[in-house]
């Protein structure tokens, strides 16, 4: 897996719409994609720690957060979203896997103009420890009846990836768990595994894509904040890069061939830095055995400062044009109408980027397609030709070899 530069995140997400829904932990997964969309650097701590607030890297609140008052009670509402001339990205902050709330939103999605392109979604820890001691079953079928509404609603080109819940701490201390409940917090990372087994098996059964974040994470203990559930910058970096990888391998796009993600992120580039590479964080109560340090430098590529300079592309159609100055919106934004669901609206050409790099060199390592799938089964890209090399096939076939004719006796 490589490591994707904001130039080239932008070119994979070209014209799409992108959904992330759950809870603070997906936010971060909200926030991280944006700053990466924009340009090649970390979440702040503020950024990690601020909830609700009006606008973060030139996105909107649109609903609930400041507007409406921050409180912990499981009645609590959060849409985000940050838009750009060729981007589109929306969060709904969920505490529940399956409720009224949930229901409208997929409503609204179902009936807004742009149609979602990619669903990242995850409901876990509010489930297990806000709503009643018989959770297990009552989370069960709200994962039945969340997957199954989700194959009704979403397009069938849509691609929905489900989160599993990240890895907690033995003790957790986060502030959305009920005081006047502690045994939940020590059998809470017990809880997430099982729960982990129930989601990502139900989503499998529906055809759905399962990114294991706690597998990736269970090492990784010492990047997790004090109170046991929420992750630091790093951590989110390389989450994010995980995501990415697995939404180009879903739409079979061609990475760059560079170093691994998780090298990369750990020990930092080889290139333009003589000094020491990585600085450990203190081990405490919070690790696991054999866990990794995450650490990262900005990349000194020509990507990263074609964003100094950007020049509008004059051919190119903005589907999602940028809000204006100072506005606030209320409500989802359903009046423009410049998106056509056509496909010859949709063309992901290599050269739709130029609008975003400038006079900057075109980085060239995604390979892009003309038309946009209609299926889940057929990728929105060409098909690989069977003499080009691939690693990682995702997907097997029951195809058996014909039978060679037998050779007549002489």
């Amino acid at each position: 897996m490589a490591h994707l530069r904001a130039c080239e995140v932008r070119q994979l997400l070209h014209n799409k719409f992108v959904v992330v829904m759950g809870d603070s932990v997906q936010r971060t997964v909200y926030k991280d994609l944006v700053l990466l969309l924009q340009k090649d650097c970390l979440l702040s701590p503020r950024q990690l720690k601020d909830k609700g607030e009006l606008s973060f890297e030139q996105d909107v609140l649109l609903e609930g957060g400041r507007w409406e008052g921050l409180h912990r009670g499981t009645h609590y509402r959060e849409v985000r979203q940050f838009r750009s001339g060729h981007h589109l990205v929306r969060f709904y902050f969920l505490t529940r896997a399956y409720s009224p709330y949930v229901e409208d939103v997929l409503e609204d999605l179902r009936r807004g103009e742009h149609a979602p392109d990619v669903v990242v979604m995850n409901s876990c820890l509010w489930d297990l420890s806000r709503y009643g001691p018989d959770f297990r079953r009552s989370y069960r079928e709200d994962l039945e009846s969340l997957f199954g509404h989700l194959g009704q609603v979403l397009p069938e080109a849509c691609l929905l990836v489900w989160n599993t819940a990240m890895p907690v701490a033995e003790m957790v201390s986060a502030s959305f768990l009920p005081p006047d409940r502690p045994s939940r917090r020590v059998r809470l990372r017990e809880d997430v595994m099982e729960a982990n087994f129930y989601s990502s098996t139900e989503a499998s059964r529906h055809g759905f894509d399962v990114l294991d974040l706690h597998f990736h994470f269970r090492h990784a203990g010492q990047h997790r904040h004090r109170d046991g559930v929420h992750w630091d910058e790093r951590a989110h970096r390389h989450l994010s890069q995980l995501l990415l990888a697995h939404v180009a391998d879903a739409w079979g796009v061609y990475l760059p061939c560079r170093d691994p993600v998780g090298r990369w992120i750990r020990d930092g580039p080889a290139r333009g830095h003589s000094g020491p590479v990585s600085q450990r964080q203190p081990r405490d109560s919070r690790g696991d055995p054999g866990e990794q340090s995450f650490s990262w430098f900005p990349p000194t590529s020509s990507c990263s400062h074609s964003l100094r300079r950007p020049v509008p592309f004059p051919q190119a159609r903005h589907p999602f044009p940028p809000y204006s100055q100072g506005a606030r919106v209320h409500s989802y934004p359903t009046s423009q109408r410049g998106f056509s669901s056509d496909s010859s609206r949709r063309r992901l050409e290599h050269a739709g980027e130029a609008d975003l790099i400038g006079r900057e060199a075109r980085p060239g390592p995604i390979r892009r397609a003309s038309t946009q799938h209609r299926s889940r089964a057929s990728p929105p890209y060409p098909p690989r030709h069977s003499d080009e090399p691939h690693r990682c096939q995702r997907r097997r076939t029951n195809r058996r070899p014909r039978a060679q004719p037998e050779e007549r006796p002489q």
